[in-house]
C-alpha cells in the first residue's frame, strides 16, 4: 500500500472500511424487497433512500469507534493480523477520530430524522439503541462473547424489520424469517474475523466463540451460519413467496466453497481472502433473496 498522508481524504476513507459498506446495504435492501413484495404499486422509494443512507453512515461511524477504542484497548498491535486500522498505523491522529467520531454519529441521527415522517417517535428510540450500542459493542460487549447476537440483531432484526416496518406499519413472520436470515449471514463476517483473530484475542481478553469453544467451534459455526438462513428461507413457501425460498439456495455453493478454503487455509494473515469472499458472499445472498421477492413483481 503507497504512504497514507495523515488525516487525508485517503485515510478517511480507509478509516471508514468500504468493503463493509455491503453488510449495511443488504439488510435495507432484503427488508425494501419484501415492503415492495407486499405494498406493490405502493411501495415509496424515499423512505427507502433514507434506510439506506441512515445504514451506510451508521456503519461508518462503527467502524471509526471501533477503531478508536480498539487502538485505546491496545487491541490493535504490532502482531494484528487483520487489514491495518488508521490510528493505530498513525493514518488518523486520535483527536481527529475523536471529532470524526462525533461528525458521523451527528450526521447518521441527522439522516435517520426524515424517517419519522413516513412512520413514528418509536424510530427515535431505535435510532438511539443503535448509537449506543456501536459505542458498547467496542468497549464491553465484544470482549464478553456478544458479537454474534448483536450482529444479529443490528445486522437483521433492526435493520430488516423497520426497513420493512417503515413501509408498511406492521411486522409479521416474513419479516422475522428474513431478518434472522439475513442476520445469520452477514454474521459470518464476524465468524472468520474472530476465527483467524483466536490467538491474539485470547491474549486480549475477547472472549470469542472461537477463543470459548476452539477452532472446531469456529470452523462449525461459520458453516452452519450459511445452511441455516437458507433453510429459513424454505419456510417462506407457506407465504406463498416461492422464489424468495429457491434462489437463497444458490447462495450455499460459493459459501461451501469459501468454508472448505478457510479450512484449507487454517490460520495467519493468509485468512484474510476468506474476508473478501465471504463479504461477497453476503452481497450475493442479498440479491438472491431480494430476487426472489421482487420476481413476481416483474411476472405480473
Amino acid at each position: 500500500m503507497k504512504e497514507v498522508k495523515t488525516n487525508s481524504l485517503h485515510a478517511w476513507i480507509l478509516a471508514a472500511r468500504p468493503k463493509t459498506l455491503s453488510a449495511a446495504a443488504v439488510p435495507v435492501m432484503i427488508g425494501s424487497a419484501l415492503a415492495a413484495n407486499t405494498l406493490r404499486e405502493d411501495f415509496q422509494w424515499a423512505p427507502c433512500l433514507f434506510c439506506f443512507l441512515f445504514a451506510f453512515i451508521m456503519q461508518i461511524d462503527a467502524n471509526f469507534i471501533n477503531d478508536y477504542f480498539d487502538y485505546k484497548k491496545g487491541s490493535d498491535r504490532k502482531d494484528r493480523l487483520g487489514p491495518r486500522r488508521a490510528c493505530a498505523e498513525g493514518w488518523i491522529h486520535v483527536p481527529a477520530m475523536k471529532r470524526g467520531i462525533l461528525f458521523t454519529t451527528m450526521l447518521a441521527c441527522g439522516a435517520g430524522l426524515p424517517l419519522l415522517y413516513y412512520s413514528g417517535p418509536e424510530l427515535v428510540a431505535i435510532g438511539l439503541i443503535c448509537v449506543i450500542f456501536a459505542f458498547l459493542y467496542t468497549l464491553i460487549l465484544s470482549y464478553r462473547g456478544w458479537g454474534d447476537l448483536l450482529v444479529l440483531v443490528f445486522f437483521g432484526l433492526i435493520p430488516v424489520g423497520f426497513t420493512y416496518y417503515i413501509q408498511t406499519g406492521y411486522w409479521n413472520w416474513e419479516t422475522t424469517v428474513t431478518a434472522v436470515a439475513c442476520g445469520l449471514v452477514i454474521d459470518t463476517l464476524l465468524m472468520v474475523n474472530n476465527f483467524r483473530d483466536r490467538d491474539q484475542d485470547r491474549i486480549s481478553g475477547k472472549q470469542t466463540v472461537v477463543v470459548r469453544f476452539g477452532i472446531k467451534a469456529g470452523s462449525i459455526g461459520y458453516l452452519l451460519l450459511g445452511f441455516i438462513p437458507c433453510i429459513g428461507c424454505l419456510t417462506l413457501v407457506i407465504g406463498g413467496h416461492i422464489w424468495a425460498a429457491i434462489l437463497p439456495q444458490l447462495y450455499l455453493i460459493p459459501h461451501i466453497r469459501t468454508w472448505n478454503r478457510m479450512v484449507e487455509i487454517h490460520q495467519g494473515k493468509a485468512l484474510n481472502e476468506i474476508l473478501g469472499k465471504t463479504a461477497r458472499n453476503i452481497f450475493l445472498f442479498g440479491v438472491l433473496l431480494s430476487a426472489g421477492l421482487l420476481l413476481p413483481l416483474l411476472m405480473q
